[in-house]
């Protein structure tokens, strides 16, 4: 909807969104990412742990975000950093044990904060138990019917069933060799070849994954982020397919044609799963990693299916103004149309830190690359001011929030590592052309003047941790009134305060410009400069800025203000 009111700050408004008065905590909750391999280690083997998530849990309360969404910790080969999970009902000894899972979540809830758990339902690992059974059965088994295992096409079946790629790159098919040593059928792989999909058309799976969720909710997790959710179900016939393997849309092939997502029987599913989740209570949520464009993402949040979705448009529209207006406005339109809230996020264990993106005024790296030392390189400090702007932005917008552990501290990606120390399947499976995701997978430093910057007390930790991030240590900035971290828990704060996650929106047409955007949510104006210039402020009550500036009255560039003005909308 589009209501012109005038108020005496903020000038004419727009009104887009109003308040949000339904229950459900999830609706305007702060969640914050841990990648449990690279948080703390406490058991010095250079791994994170859960033992070392138990411990610095206060830190993420005092911080100030609701809940904390862990990344896998289930037993694995860890050939694609836990997403290939060999036993749901588990946790990999490199994590600790199910013990250790218990006392985390006790401390959590006594915390007050709440515990998601990332679930894997489209693929497990070549060693889970179903999938070594289904290569010791012959074709046409049960045994062989949970995962898609299809004959080949050509002269002995020699071709693959079909031409689809994996995102790692290369065939999304990996033929079965029998024990006498015969090639036999091929399996389905939409990532690595080690990570089968599983056949949802076959009812034992849906059996199964119904399973796997009553074990995690039985020990009190408050839901469930489901890994690539548009991906599970397939398209009758598993008909060819020349786009993008991830099903981004590319000249003559319509994302929402790839025949290996967004598939009409997966809603079925999904509130298949939600009434599951209803039975323990109203506060258990589901959360979908759906690439898919704005409008089919209201399809997965609609009232008797997901709670939330991420907003990967918003996340990827950057820092262009007339993107972010437009995606911001879309998403809250489509998702209202549904009654569902908006996710923003700017950052996660998939993509190069808004730190170092926001550092180029030209083209970046792409999209599941990181940055190498060959690669034009981020400008650190611009990256770091545009990032706690684009912060301050994104945490002023009605919703929920999703941020991806150190981005408190301003964490860039890590650049300098080695080809031999890489992990990412994506480096191996395209001979290195594409570096893949360790640069934002680096493990964190906590304490600066510590063997391995806190991080850990023994052998070296799983990927290197550049040694400029310990002038960016937590305990370094949690002295420093002006730090990144100052920054996140003051406005985490105010948000709270302010209760902007369940405002309105409405945009401050004045204040929005080829360079600048603004936004009204109650009483507070939001305003980003991204000019070359210094900005005008509105008269108002400064709540809270992005960086410490004397300018009195002027918005610097590349910075974000919260101003409570005199009257709203």
């Amino acid at each position: 909807m589009s209501v012109e009111t005038l108020t005496p700050a903020a000038g004419l408004l727009t009104l887009i969104h109003p308040a949000d008065n339904l229950p459900g905590w999830w609706r305007s909750a702060v969640i914050y990412q841990v990648y449990p391999r690279s948080f703390r280690d406490l058991n010095g083997d250079g791994v994170g742990d859960l033992a070392g998530i138990t411990e610095e849990l206060p830190h993420l309360a005092d911080l100030g975000v609701d809940a904390v969404w862990l990344s896998p910790f289930y037993r694995s080969p860890q050939r694609d950093a836990g997403y290939d999970v060999s036993d749901y009902c588990d946790v990999d000894p490199i994590f600790g044990t199910l013990g250790d899972f218990d006392v985390m979540m006790a401390e959590s809830h006594r915390l007050g904060l709440r515990v998601i758990v990332d679930l894997v339902p489209n693929h497990c690992s070549d060693q889970h138990a179903l999938f070594q059974a289904a290569l010791a059965a012959p074709a046409g088994s049960p045994e062989r019917d949970m995962f898609i295992i299809r004959d080949g096409t050509g002269p002995e079946g020699n071709e693959p069933p079909n031409n689809w790629q994996s995102h790692f790159g290369g065939p999304a098919w990996t033929r079965v060799t029998n024990p006498d040593g015969r090639p036999d059928q091929w399996y389905l792989h939409l990532f690595d070849s080690s990570q089968p999909d599983f056949n949802w058309d076959n009812p034992a799976v849906h059996s199964e994954f119904e399973r796997i969720l009553r074990f995690w909710l039985d020990r009190g997790v408050s839901g469930f982020r489901v890994d690539v959710a548009h991906a599970l179900v397939k398209a009758p016939g598993l008909p060819a397919w020349g786009g993008r393997a991830d099903g981004g849309s590319s000249d003559g092939f319509p994302g929402h044609e790839a025949p290996m997502f967004g598939q009409p029987a997966i809603h079925d599913i999904y509130r298949n799963w939600r009434g599951i989740l209803d039975e323990y209570g109203p506060d258990r949520i589901l959360c979908a990693e759906a690439s898919v464009d704005l409008p089919r993402l209201a399809h997965w949040v609609r009232p008797d299916e997901m709670h939330q979705a991420f907003n990967f448009p918003y996340l990827h529209a950057g820092l262009d103004v007339y993107r972010l207006r437009s995606v911001i406005t879309d998403s809250l339109t489509i998702l209202d149309g549904v009654g569902a809230p908006s996710t923003w996020v700017l950052s996660n264990h998939d993509v190069v830190r808004h730190a170092s993106r926001f550092g180029y005024n030209g083209q970046g790296p792409r999209d599941g690359d990181g940055i190498g030392p060959a690669d034009p390189q981020p400008d650190t400090d611009l990256g770091r001011q545009r990032a706690a702007a684009a912060s301050l932005f994104m945490l002023g917008l009605p919703g929920a929030a999703y941020l991806y552990q150190g981005e408190e501290l301003g964490l860039p990606d890590g650049i300098d590592i080695p080809g031999h120390l890489r992990q990412d399947p994506t480096f191996a499976r395209t001979g290195g052309q594409r570096l893949g995701r360790d640069g934002c997978r680096v493990p964190l430093p906590w304490r600066a003047a510590e063997t391995h910057l806190g991080f850990g007390h023994g052998d070296d930790p799983w990927l290197p941790i550049p040694a400029s991030f310990g002038e960016l240590a937590r305990d370094v900035q949690a002295t420093s009134p002006s730090s990144h971290l100052a920054l996140y828990r003051t406005m985490l704060a105010v948000r709270r305060e302010l209760d902007l996650g369940r405002g309105s929106l409405a945009w401050a047409e004045d204040w929005c410009t080829c360079s600048s955007l603004a936004y009204v949510n109650g009483a507070t104006l939001v305003l980003m400069n991204l000019n070359h210039e210094p900005l005008e402020m509105p008269s108002g009550q400064v709540l809270v800025r992005s960086t410490s500036s004397d300018s009195e009255g002027l918005l610097g560039s590349g910075e974000t203000a919260w101003i409570r003005i005199s009257s709203a909308g």
